[in-house]
C-alpha cells in the first residue's frame, strides 16, 4: 500500500502536468508503418540498399530509435515524475499479478485493436488442445497471402513442425505461421476462433473479442486490463515462456529475431512477451517481468513517437519502479 500511495502522489501530479496531450479521446498520431520500425531484424533493414527499397515500397523511411529503448539506456532515475511525463503509450497498465495491486494505469479500460498481441491467445489455444507439436505442417498460399504490409518470410510449400511454427509466431511474429496454426486446428479456422473467444471468457477478459489468429484485423480488440490477464496466463506455459524469451531462432538456414528488443538483455528478467504493430493499433508491447521479487504484468498500447517508443516506455516505467522499490526498502 505504501508503494501505491507513492505512485499516486507523483503519478497524478505528473499526469495532470502532461495536460491535454493525454486526455481521453486525444487524436492519435499517424503511425510510421515502415517495416523496419516494427521488425528491425528483417533482412531488408540490414543495409542501405534494402532500406531504400523498403522506403520506396512502403513510402516512409525508418524512424530513429528512441534513445530510451537502446541497450545502453539507464535504469536509474532521481525524478520519477519526469519519467512519467515522457511516456508515449496511450494505454498503460503495470500490475502485480500475485497481489492484484495496480502500480500504474492510464486508460487501462479503453478497448482498442491489439495487433499481433493476438498471437499469445493463438498459442494458448494451440497448446490447450494438446496437438502433436512435432506434426509437420505445410505453409500454403493462403497463409502467405494474409493481408499484411510486412512480407512473409515463409514461402508457400515450406514444411515445418507445429512447434517451429509456434516458435516463429511468438518470437518473430510470423503472420503466416500463426495463420497456419489456426488453419490446421481440428475443425478449421472458425472453430479455432471460437476456442480463442472461449478461452478469453474463461480468463475473465470481458473487453476482448477475437476474429482471427494473426492480429491483422482491427476487429481483434481488447483492453490493457484484459491483456494483463492474457500475458499472465501465457507466462505460465513453459513453451510460451521459452519461445517468447528466445532472442533469436535459426531454422531452414535462416535466423529469425525476436521483435522485442528487450529480450536477452541481462538486466531484464522477462517471463513472457509479445509485440504488435498495425496502423490502427499503433506499436504495442505486453510483458510479464520479474522485478524486485514481484511478478508484474506490463502492458503498453499505441505508443507514439519514435521507433522503439514502446520499449522506451518499458524502460521509463522500469526506472520509476526501481526508484520506488528502493525508496520503500
Amino acid at each position: 500500500m505504501a508503494l501505491r500511495r507513492l505512485w499516486m502522489a507523483f503519478g497524478v501530479a505528473a499526469l495532470t502536468a502532461a495536460g491535454a496531450a493525454w486526455a481521453p479521446g486525444a487524436a492519435a498520431q499517424s503511425a510510421n508503418f515502415h517495416p523496419c520500425n516494427a521488425q528491425p531484424a528483417l533482412p531488408i533493414c540490414q543495409h542501405g540498399y534494402g532500406r531504400r527499397i523498403a522506403a520506396a515500397r512502403w513510402g516512409a523511411p525508418p524512424e530513429q530509435l528512441d534513445p530510451d529503448a537502446s541497450a545502453r539506456a539507464s535504469l536509474v532515475t532521481g525524478d520519477p515524475a519526469k519519467e512519467i511525463e515522457k511516456l508515449k503509450s496511450t494505454a498503460i497498465l503495470v500490475k502485480d499479478v500475485d497481489t492484484a495491486e495496480i502500480l500504474f494505469a492510464r486508460h487501462e479500460d479503453e478497448v482498442r485493436p491489439i495487433a499481433s498481441i493476438v498471437k499469445l491467445m493463438t498459442a494458448l489455444v494451440v497448446l490447450d488442445a494438446g496437438l502433436p507439436m512435432d506434426e509437420p505442417i505445410t505453409i500454403d498460399a493462403g497463409d502467405v497471402n494474409v493481408p499484411s504490409e510486412l512480407p512473409s518470410r515463409l514461402a508457400a510449400g515450406t514444411q515445418l513442425s507445429r512447434a517451429d511454427l509456434l516458435h516463429l509466431a511468438l518470437a518473430s511474429s510470423e503472420n503466416s505461421a500463426a495463420h497456419a496454426l489456426g488453419r490446421t486446428y481440428p475443425g478449421g479456422m472458425a472453430v479455432f476462433v471460437e476456442a480463442m473467444n472461449a478461452r478469453a471468457q474463461a480468463l475473465g477478459m470481458k473487453d476482448t473479442r477475437f476474429v482471427e489468429p494473426v492480429g491483422l484485423s482491427n476487429e481483434n480488440v481488447s483492453s490493457a486490463n484484459d491483456l494483463a490477464r492474457l500475458v499472465h496466463a501465457a507466462s505460465g506455459n513453459p513453451l510460451i515462456h521459452a519461445y517468447t524469451t528466445d532472442a533469436r531462432y535459426s531454422i531452414e538456414g535462416r535466423t529469425f529475431h525476436n521483435t522485442n528488443m528487450l529480450v536477452g538483455r541481462p538486466q531484464w528478467d522477462i517471463l513472457a512477451s509479445k509485440t504488435g504493430t498495425t496502423r490502427e493499433a499503433g506499436d504495442c508491447l505486453v510483458m510479464m517481468v520479474r522485478l524486485g521479487g514481484r511478478n508484474l504484468a506490463m502492458v503498453l498500447l499505441d505508443a507514439q513517437g519514435m521507433n522503439g517508443s514502446r520499449f522506451g516506455d518499458a524502460v521509463r516505467l522500469r526506472r520509476v519502479l526501481d526508484n520506488r522499490m528502493m525508496a520503500a526498502k
